[in-house]
């Protein structure tokens, strides 16, 4: 294992690429043999370290093998991290239900261990427990057949979405009305007269929110939400009768109970009501957001009856322009991607004491992508990558991959002084994003909308890397619970609407003057309009998600339940001939636990409210929150953290503040 080395170094082919992950999977059957062999009594030195090399060695494989499949722009390479994702999730299948292995750790002596030793065990064995490691031999070798099915069939899901490149012919630049000009300018006509607008964010967005085309806004709507349409219908119910298969053999009544038996939320019964008390909660706020729009389309069009989806966002940014002196259009030239992207390194820099380095010397999977270091106190404590905009069969949202976990070297573990010494592991991870720019003549002029994705990314990435440093593999990296997982990132988009934080770094890209503090204030008053409508869409997603998996799979129809839902949760009429479910990559990535967004929206609210609102720098609470929450990882429960940082258990005050400015 090294300290230092970039996880691309000496990959120039995929046989590089093959030939590094097979390293790995080899280093992980050795450190299981040396484990299995054991004779003497079991401890921590003879086993548990074993298990955790193991661990450290699977994590390469998958993180980045996963990477590399969704941004890799060769196909070859693409194709042999599929294989190797199999690879590593069979090896991992088989661990998860290896009796001898597990007997092996409930074995070790743990009567000198101190306190996160203990977790890091009884963490794991609970974890072997819901794996089926307690199932007898028949029912573990169905357990890992199923699963890996699971694999095949998630990575054709996911590669339907990501090769489904869909676009709308313009024939007529008129219907370009209303959009801004540099992305006017960016669509010229091609050969045939036509202009091309892709159902990537960067095209698809801007349709949606400005062209006053109301046709143009439906034909964008329809080709959004068919995305991976029809191939991943089939796919989606084998998706979702193959985990309710897995479940069956687990123990468990459905998918969501498995799925939900390790999170703080505690059952699929419990989310479900948590879901039902949120819609409840936001039901009056969203109502009286809909009448809002529905009067402002009358102006437009007297006796209008209804929003329909296609102009919720246009008709929104008519309202903020009128009712709140808000126009979006008027931020965009102060939200550069160059400058937004130094912007959130300085801000970040500053709020945690840390500071990055750009290395143009790291190798690199696409001539796009930049890497930069993280130094603190002098020392090289992480390393990330930005690959933000968008390409052919490159990953299509925005999200944070671990390439790597660290680990702390066994110096460490008696001492901090040189965290990745002897044998430690320095974090890696990417942001994979799709934002404007990125090409010669295109400023790359962002939405607010995506500056405040870019923060919240950047709140996975810092929890992945301040994380990584755990004396164990196996509580390092964002491994907590995953209904925690959220709030790291949905608490840094707060800093997305400080006036003064914005205006280090949001200035005007011909100008060159900083953003009004008066336009960021209309922003954040403009932005208070909608925030029913979006905890409602929010739980349209969510109990979508959860029924897909909390029922048998003959009676789930994906498309009716998509249309019920929707109109059960939103005042929106569901569109025939729309099928948003086939794109939905949540249902595959998070399956039943797409409500964790809202539980951790809850609990970052509630810790926002520690922090000075008139000095978002303020470094004392920053310190605070980095080393009980972000440094933490997975070394303890996430309700723990919690409490240790708030003094109490999360409450829902500051959500409902949030939701009723």
């Amino acid at each position: 294992m090294t300290t230092g080395n970039p996880f691309y170094t000496s990959i120039s082919t995929s046989e590089d690429f093959s030939k590094k992950l097979e390293s790995h999977l080899s280093n992980a059957r050795t450190s299981l043999e040396t484990l299995l062999s054991v004779s003497d009594k079991r401890t921590v030195e003879n086993t548990l370290q074993n298990y955790d090399a193991i661990l450290t060695d699977l994590d390469a494989i998958g993180s980045q093998a996963n990477l590399m499949e969704n941004v890799h722009p060769d196909e070859t390479m693409r194709t042999t991290s599929e294989q190797f994702s199999q690879k590593v999730s069979a090896f991992g299948a088989d661990l998860s239900l290896n009796r001898a292995l597990y007997d092996a750790l409930v074995a070790v002596d743990l009567s000198g261990a101190d306190e996160t030793t203990k977790y890091f065990v009884t963490k794991t064995l609970r974890d072997f427990r819901l794996a089926g490691v307690d199932k007898d031999e028949a029912t573990r070798t169905k357990i890992k057949a199923v699963r890996e099915e699971l694999v095949l069939i998630s990575q054709e899901f996911s590669r339907n979405i990501r090769e489904d490149k869909r676009s709308v012919s313009v024939k007529d630049v008129k219907e370009l009305d209303g959009l801004p000009q540099d992305y006017i300018d960016r669509h010229a006509q091609d050969e045939n007269g036509e202009i091309i607008l892709t159902t990537d964010y960067p095209d698809a967005v801007p349709v949606l929110t400005y062209a006053k085309s109301d046709d143009l806004r439906k034909r964008m709507y329809m080709e959004f939400n068919n995305r991976a349409y029809p191939k991943n219908m089939d796919v989606l119910d084998r998706l979702i009768a193959k985990r309710y298969e897995l479940a069956q053999l687990l123990g468990f009544e459905n998918y969501a109970a498995c799925v939900t038996a390790d999170k703080m939320v505690g059952s699929e019964k419990n989310a479900s009501e948590f879901i039902e008390h949120i819609a409840a909660a936001s039901f009056g706020k969203s109502k009286g957001d809909y009448q809002q729009l529905l009067l402002r389309k009358q102006q437009d069009i007297p006796g209008a009856a209804k929003i329909d989806p296609w102009e919720a966002g246009y008709y929104s940014e008519l309202l903020k322009r009128t009712e709140y002196s808000f126009d979006a259009q008027k931020v965009r030239p102060y939200f550069q991607y160059t400058k937004v992207r130094q912007g959130i390194l300085d801000t970040m820099s500053s709020l945690f004491d840390v500071e990055f380095r750009r290395n143009a010397s790291v190798p690199v999977w696409h001539e796009s992508v930049d890497c930069f270091e993280m130094f603190e106190n002098g020392a090289l404590t992480g390393r990330f990558y930005l690959d933000m905009h968008p390409r052919e069969n490159k990953y299509n949202h925005a999200a944070q991959f671990g390439i790597c976990n660290g680990v702390a070297g066994k110096s460490a573990r008696q001492s901090q002084s040189d965290i990745f010494g002897a044998g430690g592991q320095i974090p890696e991870a990417a942001l994979i994003c799709n934002f404007p720019g990125g090409t010669e003549g295109d400023p790359g002029l962002m939405e607010h909308n995506d500056v405040e994705t870019f923060f919240h990314e950047f709140g996975h990435l810092l929890h992945h890397l301040f994380a990584g440093r755990q004396q164990w593999m196996g509580l390092s990296g964002i491994s907590c619970e995953w209904d925690f997982v959220e709030v790291p990132s949905q608490l840094l988009e707060e800093w997305s609407w400080d006036a003064s934080t914005l205006q280090k770094f949001a200035t005007h890209h011909q100008t060159g003057e900083p953003i009004p503090a008066e336009l960021v204030a209309q922003m954040k008053r403009a932005d208070e309009f909608g925030k029913g409508l979006f905890v409602r869409q929010q739980m349209f997603y969510a109990k979508l998600a959860l029924s897909c998996y909390d029922r048998t799979p003959d009676t789930v129809d994906t498309t009716a339940l998509s249309k019920e839902l929707r109109e059960r949760y939103t005042p929106y009429t569901y569109v025939e001939g729309t099928h948003f479910q086939t794109s939905f990559g949540h249902l595959d990535g998070y399956s039943a636990i797409y409500y964790t967004y809202m539980w951790s929206l809850v609990i970052a609210k509630d810790f926002f409210g520690l922090f000075d609102k008139k000095n978002m720098m303020q470094s004392g609470i920053a310190k605070k929150y980095r080393d009980l929450v972000l440094a933490r990882g997975g070394s303890k429960p996430a309700a723990e953290m919690v409490k240790e940082f708030l003094g109490r258990e999360f409450r829902y005050d500051g959500w409902k503040e949030w939701l009723e400015k």
